[in-house]
């Protein structure tokens, strides 16, 4: 699985429209997620029939909500409303944590919903982030967030939870699995990390090799590695073979590559890559196996 989503067995006639790129190639091997709240982008990359999935973060989340677009200034005075509703009965009233709270799930849900009618896959939306080290409180907002969606008539299968790698949003995980609520394990830098989402039952994990990459060369005072040594595509590929060895049916999604460094995984290592809008659109030939990032 990759970052932009294109699935291997949606291959629409009009990605014929672009150029051959390593996008295409990818699409070849692999299913893609789209890293992006722009709508557009979204659109356009999904007309092309080559993503599948997509997923949003706090950043994209509030770009959204600062960018003069009309579209996203009704995603936001809609969510304002709907928190103010929830927490007080007027306007002027104070504004409790718990207001700012419901706003911010508000909005990622109001954009996930159009995110939703763009690519015909699962929609990541992430839980507060400042929730990362209390299971409780993350499972709490992660109910509300799906909540808020099948409010919108949106089915709960169509939603992945986002939670941080952490042993507490690990645990949150399980709890959610367990209630039929699956989730994106994100912020994934370890083996261990891997380990423990798959034997929780996580439905997906967001692995970072780019991030990895650039621990290893601020260690090591390397400038960089030849693709076979990579240690982030290493990482990637030993939690790969971990949940295949031991049966796991957690998809390995790796995101935060470093298209300009070289990096390469081999098609079968992955079950899906997460890829930034626009990262992988130079001309390139196709791969058969290998893919360079």
């Amino acid at each position: 699985m990759a970052f932009i989503t294109p699935s291997v067995s949606n291959k629409c006639s009009s990605s014929t429209q672009l150029q051959t790129s390593a996008l295409e190639s990818l699409a070849d091997i692999t299913t893609l997620s789209i890293d992006s709240g722009d709508i557009d982008t979204v659109a356009r990359y999904a007309k092309t029939g080559l993503i599948t999935d997509a997923t949003t973060n706090p950043l994209f989340v509030s770009q959204a909500g600062a960018n003069g677009d009309a579209r996203y200034e009704a995603m936001v005075q809609e969510a304002v409303t709907y928190a103010k509703r929830k927490t007080c009965a007027e306007d002027g009233c104070p504004v409790p944590e718990d207001t700012l709270n419901w706003a911010i799930d508000r909005l990622a849900v109001n954009l996930g919903k159009e995110l939703v009618s763009l690519v015909p896959g699962r929609v990541s939306t992430e839980v507060d982030i400042r929730l990362s080290y209390d299971t409780d409180k993350s499972v709490e907002r992660a109910r509300s967030i799906i909540a808020m969606y099948e409010d919108a008539g949106i089915s709960k299968d169509r939603i992945l939870i986002k939670l941080a790698g952490t042993w507490e949003g690990i645990q949150a995980a399980k709890v959610l699995e367990k209630e039929g609520i699956q989730c994106n394990i994100t912020l994934v830098f370890s083996f261990l990390q891997a380990a423990a989402a798959a034997q929780a039952g996580a439905y997906l994990i967001s692995p970072f090799p780019g991030r990895i990459l650039d621990w290893h060369k601020k260690q090591t005072g390397l400038e960089g590695y030849a693709p076979e040594a990579d240690p982030g595509v290493l990482a990637v590929k030993r939690m790969y073979a971990y949940f295949r060895k031991y049966q796991y049916d957690t998809i390995c999604m790796p995101a935060s590559w470093r298209p300009s460094r070289g990096a390469a995984v081999e098609g079968s290592d992955v079950d899906e890559i997460l890829a930034l809008a626009g990262e992988s659109s130079a001309p390139t030939q196709k791969y058969p196996s290998q893919v360079d990032f």
